[in-house]
């Protein structure tokens, strides 16, 4: 599972430095609107990629860093054997399933766009939007994998 652990850590940093890109990008975007009175739709289109971006591929990063949401008020006062069982559930009951769904529902989703070539709608827009859409079943195959490599940390802290 440190594999995994790994690629997920590469993954994090990945989103980090997209990140960076975004907030110059929108830095960028803004003064070049408000003091040049010029804009453009690809430009603001990159940005909502680039957001999209590091989100999705931020979600199995924050699972692996134990930084996604949850009842803390609760669960910070379980014994470490109650917090186990309930990361165990979480992840099997939860995680997992969706993450399955998301990726079986997304591929005919990202499929359809391959095929049509879509790209923006707007005069001025990005083209092969399929790409970004295929980023969706990229970032639940890696929370599965984070998930599988979560669960089986647990296990092992549940025997011992």
């Amino acid at each position: 599972m440190n594999f995994i652990d790994k690629i997920t850590d590469y993954i994090g940093k990945f989103s980090a430095l997209v990140l960076i890109s975004l907030t110059l990008l929108v830095v960028y975007d803004a003064l070049s609107r408000y003091l040049f009175h010029s804009g453009s739709i690809a430009l603001q289109e990159l940005e909502w990629h680039l957001f999209d971006v590091v989100i999705l591929l931020g979600i199995s990063y924050a699972l692996k860093e134990k930084a996604h949401v949850r009842v803390d008020i609760f669960y910070a006062n379980f014994s470490l054997k109650t917090q186990t069982i309930v990361n165990i559930i979480s992840l099997v009951v939860f995680v997992l399933p969706f993450s399955t769904l998301i990726i079986y529902m997304g591929y005919d989703f990202v499929l359809q766009s391959f095929i049509q070539q879509e790209g923006s709608s707007d005069p001025g827009g990005l083209p092969l939007r399929f790409i970004i859409k295929s980023t969706m079943l990229l970032s639940f195959m890696l929370v599965i994998s984070q998930g599988l490599s979560e669960l089986i940390k647990n296990i092992k802290v549940l025997k011992s």
